[in-house]
């Protein structure tokens, strides 16, 4: 009876609310049986009998109420589910990338404090011992450069090196970061 009701266009709100009244609980309970989830299965009812309605001008029933509609909610289902599995898989992405951002932000002040340290650090440094540090490892000179530029013995360079190092290390564990 209901059948040939439908296919006799358009829909109008009495023969709507007997179709949803017959149907919305096969239609929950298809969304139910995939979802597990009470308050997502309604959501998606509402949604089917919502669209059902808002397309009743254009709507073609070629088999029963009932297995378009039921058809319907497996449709939905498998659309929620899709959308759920992308809005997860986007959660992670833009958590891991706000993760790796924290983890820039917080590696660069801690290397510029680091550097501040270190700067003060040589800076603290004998002359003599920081000029050789710095040739080194600032202007990147080899040994026999240094020695040749100051006048002095590589022997003595390799002096001034051991002695910066050896200071800076335990300077270093003292401002332990």
């Amino acid at each position: 009876m209901l059948t040939s009701d439908l296919n006799a266009l358009p829909l109008d709100e009495t023969l709507f609310t007997r179709l949803y009244n017959q149907h919305w609980e096969k239609v929950f309970a298809v969304c139910y049986a995939n979802l597990e989830d009470v308050e997502a299965s309604k959501e998606l009812v509402q949604e089917i009998f919502k669209s059902l309605w808002e397309r009743r001008d254009h709507l073609e029933f070629t088999h029963s109420p009932e297995r378009y509609l039921l058809r319907s909610a497996k449709l939905k289902v498998f659309e929620y589910i899709r959308n759920k599995q992308t809005r997860n898989a986007h959660l992670k992405r833009v958590a891991f990338e706000v993760s790796d951002q924290v983890n820039v932000t917080e590696d660069s002040v801690m290397h510029n404090s680091l550097y501040e340290v270190l700067v003060y650090l040589i800076n603290a440094l004998p002359e003599s011992c920081q000029r050789v540090f710095r040739m080194s490892r600032e202007m990147g000179m080899s040994n026999k450069e240094i020695a040749s530029q100051l006048l002095i013995s590589e022997r003595t360079v390799e002096y001034h090196l051991t002695n910066a190092l050896r200071q800076l290390r335990a300077r270093l564990r003292d401002y332990a970061l």
